[in-house]
């Protein structure tokens, strides 16, 4: 029998989305719902299996990880890119890694579910409403605001058409803008320095890497308006956790909206849990019935595809 591991399905919907009975009769599938952080853990779990689908950065696979697994073949993660997974050692380690196709709007959408529970105080709110209180905060509107966008890409685009809509001011930057496609979306490339000066509502759509690994940190924080929100839907790491804890403990900002952490789950006890101006959410951002649907099923042909000879969809070192 070959065995098929499925990680991480938090919500316990994996086998709900794809037709796993797709698969040859000889092929066991496992969903494990649990998270494992401790790397010999993770190991011992893994040992029979020959495949591993990974839930996005969910579970890392580093080549420490990789080398404790002989069994294993094939590494399909959801998406085209996981930064967590080292492509080089299971290449080296005679493990096939494929990806699969995903959706481009729920985490842009995701964006917008926080800098409107921001600006609108909606989890403040809610809970007032809920323990008999009325009417407790004074929200913002955003027309007229000005949304500073860092990076203009596939997400971050999609996110200024929505702000043009709302009618705020866009300002745009990223490493490689330019003011032409700045200016496709309503957008007007500014410094780095004057769109966190400028903007009301900051918000990151980077891809993390060595050069946005730590982008914004203390520096960057303290230029920022005392009434401006950050809002992070990317990635933990390109927002120094520390400095911003902070900046927003010490009212330098506003608040912010954060979808990703340093360390996710987020540890309980976690200085951000407790902090009254963010509104959390547990890096949900593509985390919809429609994407996982694209995933699973992607997943499902991933592997049929690898044990007929024929892998499709395959990850090589960029």
């Amino acid at each position: 029998m070959r065995k098929v591991a499925v990680l991480d399905d938090y919500q316990a919907v994996a086998l709900e989305m794809a037709d796993w009975g797709a698969l040859p009769s000889d092929v066991s599938v496992d969903v494990f719902g649990d998270h494992l952080s401790d790397e010999d853990e993770v190991a011992r779990r893994l040992e029979p299996y020959c495949a591993v689908v990974a839930m996005r950065e969910r579970t890392p696979f580093r080549r420490s990880l990789i080398e404790r697994l002989p069994n294993l073949k094939l590494l399909v993660t959801t998406g085209m890119r996981n930064a967590s997974i080292d492509v080089g050692a299971a290449a080296d380690n005679g493990v096939t890694v494929c990806g699969t196709n995903g959706l481009p709007y729920p985490t842009a959408e995701l964006t917008w579910a926080l800098i409107l529970a921001l600006a609108r105080r909606v989890a403040a709110e809610d809970a007032a409403t809920r323990r008999g209180a009325w009417q407790v905060t004074v929200g913002e509107g955003l027309q007229g605001k000005t949304l500073g966008v860092m990076g203009l890409g596939r997400l971050g685009s999609q996110v200024a058409t929505i702000g043009r809509a709302f009618g705020m001011n866009l300002s745009a930057w990223s490493q490689n803008l330019t003011e032409d496609h700045a200016a496709r979306f309503g957008a007007r490339l500014v410094s780095k320095e004057e769109l966190l000066a400028k903007s009301d509502f900051v918000t990151i759509h980077l891809i993390l890497s060595r050069r946005t690994r730590g982008i914004i940190g203390a520096r960057e924080l303290a230029s920022m308006k005392p009434s401006a929100y950050l809002i992070n839907t990317s990635r933990g790491p390109i927002v120094d956790e520390d400095a911003l804890i902070e900046a927003l403990r010490s009212g330098r900002i506003a608040g912010a909206g954060l979808d990703v952490f340093d360390i996710e789950p987020l540890p309980m006890g976690h200085a951000l849990r407790s902090m009254p101006n963010t509104v959390l959410t547990p890096h949900v951002g593509y985390v919809t019935v429609e994407t996982y649907r694209v995933f699973y099923q992607d997943a499902v042909e991933d592997i049929a595809a690898f044990l007929s000879g024929s892998p499709v969809r395959v990850l090589t070192v960029q």
